[in-house]
C-alpha cells in the first residue's frame, strides 16, 4: 500500500515580511549587486530569498571566484542602528512607497525613513539651488516653500546648506521632505543638524543609502535623481552655470517632469545657470502662484493643438535630455568607442561631447582608456 502521508512535500512557507525585509536589504547590500541586478535576479528568481542562494553560483560562472554574499550580521547590524534612529524601512511595491518614483527607470528598491510618510501622499515640489546662496536667494526660497507648503504641497530639497536648507525652513510648518545623501542617520551638513531634527518631527527624511554610511561625491547625484523623481517639478533657485542643480534639473527632464527657474541678475554668477534654463525652456518663477497656475494647467493639460506644435520652436533643453536618453538607450556594460556611438545615433561626435561629460558627472557613464564608453547600471 503507497503510503500516502509521506507520498507527498508539503508546499514551502512563505516567507514573512520580516524575513522578506531582511532578504532584500541583504540581496540589494551584496557586492556587485545594484538597482538593475537586483530587479532582475527577484524577477528571475522568484524571491529574495532564492535570487540570494543562486548569487555565489552566477558570480562564480561571471568569472568572480570565492564570492560571498552580504553576511547576516551586516544587514542585522542595520536593521539594529535604524531601529535604534527611530527609522522605518520602505520598500518598493509596499502601500508607502512613493508612487511617483515608480515612474523612473532606476527607483531605490527601498528607502530609510524618519518621520511621517503621509507626506509622500501628497503632491510634491522639489526646490534646489546654490549652498552659497546670496540672501535675496534664500528669502526667495523660503517664501516660496512656505507659499506651496501652505497649499498642501510637500517640498522636497537635499538637506545641503543654501538653497536648500531655505527651501526646508520654509515648508517645515506645513511639510518638507528632505532627502539625504548618506545613511538617514548621518547628518551632513552638521550645521543643519537641528534642521535635521526639525524635519524627523514635523517632516520626512528619506535615503537609500546604508545606515551610518557618511556621504561622498559620488552618492549626490544618486540623491539628485530621487529628489526629481518624488516631485511633479523642481524649481531651481540659484545655480552656477555648472553645478548639482542644473543636474537635477536634467533629471527632471529626463523623468518627465516640469523645470522652473527664478531669474537673476546676469552679473551674477549664481543666477547664470537659472537665467539659462529660462533661455532653454523652463518656466520663469516669480511667484508661488506661477508654480501652483502651471502645476494646475498640466494636471488638465488638453491634446496639444497640432497648427500651434508645428510652429513652436524645439528648446535646447528638452533635445538635450532627449539625447541623453539616446546615448543611455544605446550604452550597454560592454564598452563601445565614441565615435561608433556618435554614428550609431547620428550626431556629430562634437555635440555629443558635452553630454558625455554631463553623464559623467552624473555617475551614468564611465569612460575608459582608449576613448571607450560604458553604461553605469
Amino acid at each position: 500500500m503507497v503510503d500516502l502521508q509521506n507520498s507527498f512535500d508539503p508546499p514551502p512557507l512563505l516567507p514573512t515580511m520580516e524575513e522578506d525585509t531582511f532578504d532584500r536589504l541583504r540581496l540589494l547590500r551584496s557586492r556587485r549587486v545594484g538597482i538593475a541586478t537586483y530587479r532582475r535576479l527577484i524577477a528571475e528568481h522568484g524571491s529574495a530569498k532564492a535570487a540570494l542562494a543562486v548569487l555565489p553560483q552566477i558570480a562564480k560562472a561571471s568569472g568572480v571566484a570565492d564570492y560571498v554574499v552580504c553576511p547576516n550580521t551586516v544587514v542585522q547590524a542595520e536593521l539594529d542602528a535604524g531601529r535604534k534612529a527611530g527609522a522605518r524601512i520602505v520598500l518598493e511595491g509596499s502601500p508607502e512607497y512613493p508612487a511617483a518614483l515608480c515612474d523612473i527607470s532606476d527607483a531605490p528598491p527601498l528607502l530609510w525613513a524618519i518621520g511621517s510618510l503621509d507626506l509622500l501622499k501628497r503632491p510634491m515640489v522639489a526646490m534646489v539651488g546654490a549652498r552659497n546662496a546670496s540672501s535675496l536667494g534664500t528669502r526667495m526660497a523660503k517664501k516660496l516653500a512656505e507659499e506651496l507648503a501652505a497649499q498642501g504641497i510637500s517640498v522636497v530639497s537635499g538637506l545641503a546648506r543654501g538653497i536648500d536648507a531655505a527651501a526646508h525652513l520654509g515648508a517645515l510648518a506645513g511639510g518638507t521632505v528632505a532627502v539625504q545623501a548618506g545613511g538617514v542617520d548621518v547628518i551632513y551638513p552638521v550645521e543643519n543638524a537641528k534642521l535635521a531634527d526639525d524635519i524627523a518631527k514635523s517632516g520626512l527624511r528619506l535615503s537609500e543609502m546604508p545606515m551610518g554610511l557618511q556621504p561622498q561625491a559620488r552618492h549626490f547625484p544618486a540623491r539628485n535623481r530621487i529628489i526629481s523623481g518624488l516631485a511633479q517639478a523642481v524649481i531651481v533657485v540659484e545655480a552656477a552655470a555648472k553645478s548639482g542643480s542644473l543636474i537635477t534639473a536634467r533629471n527632471a527632464l529626463d523623468q518627465g517632469r516640469d523645470v522652473f527657474a527664478v531669474p537673476g541678475h546676469p552679473f551674477d554668477a549664481r543666477a547664470w545657470g537659472c537665467n539659462m534654463l529660462i533661455r532653454d525652456g523652463a518656466t520663469l518663477v516669480r511667484g508661488a502662484n506661477d508654480v501652483l497656475e502651471a502645476i494646475k494647467t498640466t494636471e488638465v493639460r488638453a491634446a496639444p493643438d497640432t497648427a500651434a506644435t508645428a510652429t513652436a520652436p524645439k528648446h535646447n533643453l528638452r533635445e538635450t535630455a532627449a539625447l541623453h536618453s539616446e546615448i543611455l538607450a544605446r550604452l550597454g556594460p560592454s564598452p563601445i568607442a565614441e565615435d561608433q556611438l556618435a554614428r550609431d545615433i547620428r550626431a556629430n561626435a562634437s555635440n555629443i561631447a558635452p553630454v558625455l561629460i554631463d553623464l559623467e558627472l552624473d555617475g551614468k557613464v564611465l569612460r575608459q582608456a582608449g576613448g571607450l564608453l560604458s553604461r553605469i547600471n
